[in-house]
């Protein structure tokens, strides 16, 4: 039986698995080899990885795991979890099971996209919803926002200082005169057909709209819908957040006992939700890691 088992292998879990190794307990970091930012190139806004490719990230943390005893690391990801504190059963794809003390769930969310054709092939590398992540690399370049005008006003009110013209395209759908008026006052050009698709075009993007066409430098969706990637906290009947994030305390406990989760896919009550954060993740990560110590170390 192990200590801990870690299930998810992003920063969260790699933080996780580093604290728990470091203080000597027995720890298994499943790596189902799927994350959330799959497709990026390069993770910004990272001190000391400002640009660093994600795989390359991971791949230095593996390396680095690698050097305690005391963490071993599986490339398979779990499908079930059953059992209580103290006892935890985890069912690893392909049936084998293993056990553990504690649980770490670090699984992360997935993303749904709108429903515009091309979106899905562009998501990471040309279109984005994160402004604070890459934001900066369009500077002074056109862009286009595609989805939910409240959003859309937001991404406005943080990108509009820096980059070039914005146009926004609604989905599905038309704004309405509200909606639109608030937009262009923002500044922002208001498409009057919803967006038809989107495609790359060598360094920029073609939106199409209504039979016409732009390019502009990347889009930011701003109609994205984040839901667990992984089933466990329904199996665990976990509390939950309206969010739709694991409800945590300060040290990523969640309201079954022994059961800790860590990154976007969790946060606490007091905040309106999870932040997409490589850094913000990594320390939940240690937070739940360090929670897990003390109990242990109490006899709890």
């Amino acid at each position: 039986m192990y200590d801990v088992i870690v299930i998810g292998a992003g920063p969260a879990g790699l933080q996780a698995a580093l604290t728990l190794g470091r203080m000597h307990r027995s720890t298994l970091l499943l790596d189902s080899g799927e994350y959330r930012n799959g497709t990026v190139l390069h993770m910004h806004n990272v001190v000391a990885n400002d640009g660093t490719p994600p795989s390359e990230f991971r791949a230095t943390a593996r390396g680095q795991l690698a050097e305690y005893p005391d963490v071993e690391i599986r490339d398979v990801g779990a499908s079930h979890i059953s059992g209580r504190e103290g006892d935890f059963t985890v069912r690893l794809v392909g049936g084998t099971e293993v056990s553990a003390r504690r649980i770490v769930l670090a699984t992360g969310v997935a993303d749904d996209l709108p429903e515009v054709p091309g979106l899905a092939a562009l998501w990471g590398t040309r279109a984005f919803s994160c402004p604070f992540c890459d934001g900066h690399e369009h500077a002074g370049r056109p862009i286009a926002i595609l989805g939910a005008a409240a959003r859309a006003e937001h991404l406005i009110s943080l990108l509009g200082r820096f980059v070039g013209a914005i146009s926004v395209f609604p989905v599905g759908g038309d704004f309405s005169k509200e909606e639109r008026r608030m937009l262009e006052e923002r500044g922002a050009r208001v498409s009057a057909m919803p967006v038809d698709g989107v495609e790359g075009d060598g360094a920029d993007v073609i939106v199409t709209a209504g039979g016409s066409s732009m390019s502009v430098a990347g889009v930011f969706v701003a109609s994205v819908e984040m839901r667990q990637r992984a089933p466990f906290a329904e199996q665990l009947g976990l509390a939950m957040l309206p969010s739709g994030a694991i409800e945590i305390d300060d040290f990523g406990a969640t309201s079954v006992p022994g059961v800790s989760a860590a990154g976007d896919l969790a946060h606490r009550a007091a905040l309106p939700g999870a932040m997409a954060s490589v850094l913000l993740a990594a320390a939940a990560g240690q937070l739940a890691a360090t929670g897990i110590v003390k109990a242990l170390s109490a006899g709890q």
